[in-house]
C-alpha cells in the first residue's frame, strides 16, 4: 500500500506537514519468519506495512497465543515501548515476506512537537487503534466460538487465505482441532 494512502487514512494532513512526516520514514524489506519485535524488547521504531502479512503473539508455558493480524495499511508498533519506553510484551512475527515503512518514534515524537497538525494525526492514529483493541476485546469475550470464526469469514476473509489455520484458531482463541470442527460443520 501507498505511503500517501497510508497517512491519509488516519488524518488528512497539510502538503507540507506530509512531506515533514514523510522525511522521517524509510523503507525496508524483511523475510518471512522474521521476528520485527521481540517480547522484553524496547522497540524503537514503528512501522506501516506496504506489503505483507504479520502476527502479534505473546508466548505462555504451553504456546503462543495470537492476538492480532496485520496487514497492507496496517501499522505495527508496540504500545508499551513507544508510551512508556518499556519492554514490550509482544512478538511480532512476518508471516510473508515484508516491505515495510519504518520510522523512528523518537522522530514521531519531535514532529509532534514541531506541527499541530502532525500532533493532530498521531491523536487520530492512538484514537484508531483503541477503538481496534476495544473491539478485538469485545470479538474474544462477548461471541461463541462459531459466531467468531463467522465473523472473521465476513470482515476478513482473505486473512484465511494468507495465514495458517493454528495461528487462526489461536486468534480466535480455540485449539486448532475446534476450528476444524467449526469449518466442517459450517459446509
Amino acid at each position: 500500500m501507498d505511503l500517501d494512502a497510508i497517512i491519509d487514512n488516519v488524518y488528512m494532513l497539510p502538503a507540507k506537514s506530509k512531506d515533514s512526516l514523510k522525511a522521517g520514514i524509510s523503507e525496508v524489506t524483511y523475510a518471512r519468519g522474521h521476528l520485527l519485535f521481540k517480547v522484553n524488547k524496547i522497540s524503537s521504531d514503528i512501522y506501516f506495512i506496504k506489503k505483507g502479512m504479520v502476527r502479534a503473539y505473546a508466548e505462555t508455558p504451553d504456546n503462543e497465543v495470537t492476538f492480532w493480524f496485520g496487514k497492507e495499511g496496517d501499522t505495527v508498533i508496540s504500545m508499551k515501548s513507544y508510551v512508556h519506553d518499556q519492554k514490550g510484551y509482544e512478538n511480532i512475527e512476518l508471516l510473508e515476506p515484508c516491505e515495510l515503512y519504518q520510522m523512528r518514534a523518537e522522530n514521531l515524537r519531535r514532529l509532534f512537537n514541531e506541527d499541530i497538525h502532525i500532533a493532530n494525526w498521531g491523536r487520530k492514529f492512538a484514537e484508531q487503534e483503541l477503538v481496534k483493541v476495544e473491539e478485538r476485546l469485545i470479538f474474544r469475550q462477548c461471541r461463541t466460538a462459531t459466531e467468531r470464526y463467522k465473523e472473521l469469514m465476513a470482515t476478513d476473509p482473505e486473512l484465511l487465505q494468507r495465514v495458517q489455520l493454528g495461528h487462526i484458531a489461536s486468534y480466535l482463541g480455540m485449539t486448532q482441532v475446534s476450528l476444524s470442527r467449526i469449518r466442517a460443520e459450517l459446509k
